[in-house]
């Protein structure tokens, strides 16, 4: 059967794409993901100096824009992108939300451009350009770029190094290991919730966790929003806004096309033919549009929740719909967000040594199930290139335009795969 058809069903799947989990479990598995992007979706907007109750409510709304965009065929989650920070906290200080807004939305209307380019000329081009010894790669780059992103939540306590911080994120990471190897169906698939819950009562315990937030917040607050004409009045077109942030989205889209790879692999099917790539970058798009005229940061597809489904093999797209509802309907709760804000650094890094390290080895995996030769020169120079320059993150800097690691070794990986001969002359 073709694995696009609804009517397939991935035999490693614990809930495929189109099954309902059970009413009891479908919140606890839900909430799961939410917990796991929190962190990154909230830190955002604290860093640029926007309101994170916005950024999980635009999350929330953008997923379900994304859903609804790809016909319900992709499970991906739609959170706030660090891509864009360093443009947006200038512009706070210059235009204020005014030029991030108006940045925010041509970065969604620059991916609803390449969107129909890509539904015109189709989307044949990309098994030509991203064959698996180029997707395989970028798979291991997406885990391991932001594997000293979770060491950090995990060793430091602000600028140094703290041997309880690093104790708690083992903690947390053992129990959640251990939690999924031993436990037996459904507590088995929450084992990431479990293990956080387990990190964050030992990090309560040991005192490392504030609630003077929780307790000044009210229990129902409604998010600033920033609406435009109605929370601001514009004074004119930030070209320097839309400049700064345009070119940005096209490293986005690069890891966009990413995570969607390892979705593929993950869920045994091929989402750039069905529902279409034109549908994932439309999706995308939208998403940034709507957080820009909420009050917003961009948004892009969030690789920690790749992970949980890598994890527990759970790919209901019904359980990322109850995730972006409860992160819409938290936006309001005041309490609730900012309790969950309390979760500590190295919780979040011991849950994330798992997460990014199971979609690195997602990409090892393609090259195995894909049986790649690394005895051919050609194979071996076209992985290279892209693991240093994507691990290190040797990225393209003209002017305040940067072009991430990922980027410019999906670009480069790319070009080695076009431009490189068969075989080696001394191979032949």
């Amino acid at each position: 059967m073709d694995t696009n058809d609804k009517h397939y069903r991935n035999p490693e799947a614990v809930l495929d794409l189109y099954e309902r989990p059970p009413l009891a479990t479908w919140p606890l598995l839900s909430l799961q993901h939410l917990f796991s992007m929190f962190g990154a979706t909230v830190l955002v907007p604290l860093l640029v100096g926007l309101d994170p109750s916005i950024a999980l409510f635009s999350s929330g709304i953008g997923t379900i824009l994304h859903i609804l965009i790809t016909k319900g065929r992709i499970p991906a989650y739609m959170s706030s992108s660090f891509s864009f920070i360093v443009p947006s906290v200038a512009l706070m200080k210059t235009a204020g939300y005014a030029g991030v807004a108006q940045g925010t939305i041509a970065v969604g209307l620059v991916y609803l451009v390449v969107a129909t380019i890509v539904g015109i000329a189709g989307s044949g081009w990309i098994d030509r350009a991203l064959p698996p010894i180029v997707v395989g790669p970028i798979v291991i780059v997406i885990g391991l770029s932001v594997a000293s992103s979770a060491a950090d939540n995990a060793m430091m306590n602000g600028k140094h190094y703290d041997l309880t911080y690093f104790g708690v994120a083992i903690f947390t990471l053992l129990v959640t290991v251990l939690f999924n190897m031993y436990l037996k169906g459904f507590w088995s698939n929450i084992a990431i919730l479990l293990g956080i819950v387990c990190g964050y009562v030992l990090s309560v315990a040991l005192g490392i966790v504030d609630f003077s937030k929780v307790i000044s917040t009210p229990w129902l607050k409604l998010p600033a929003f920033e609406f435009p004409y109605i929370s601001y009045t514009p004074k004119k077109i930030y070209w320097d806004a839309i400049l700064s942030f345009a070119p940005i989205a096209f490293v986005t889209m690069a890891e966009h096309l990413g995570h969607i790879m390892v979705l593929d692999e993950l869920t045994h099917r091929n989402f750039f033919k069905n529902p279409g790539l034109h549908r994932t970058l439309a999706g995308d798009g939208t998403a940034s549009i709507f957080a820009g005229l909420v009050g917003g940061p961009p948004i892009t597809s969030y690789g920690e929740n790749i992970g949980v489904m890598a994890v527990n093999k759970i790919f209901s797209v019904y359980v990322i719909i109850g995730a972006a509802v409860f992160a819409a309907l938290f936006g309001f709760v005041g309490k609730l967000s900012a309790l969950i804000q309390t979760i500590p650094g190295p919780v979040i890094g011991g849950i994330s040594f798992i997460l990014f390290g199971v979609i690195a080895s997602s990409g090892l995996r393609i090259l195995v199930d894909n049986k790649v030769d690394f005895n051919r020169k050609r194979n071996l120079m076209i992985a290279s290139v892209i693991l240093v320059i994507g691990i290190g993150n040797a990225y393209l800097q003209i002017g305040s335009f940067q072009f991430t690691g990922i980027g410019v070794a999906t670009v480069m990986g790319i070009l080695l795969n076009l431009i490189l001969p068969r075989e080696a002359l001394s191979e032949e």
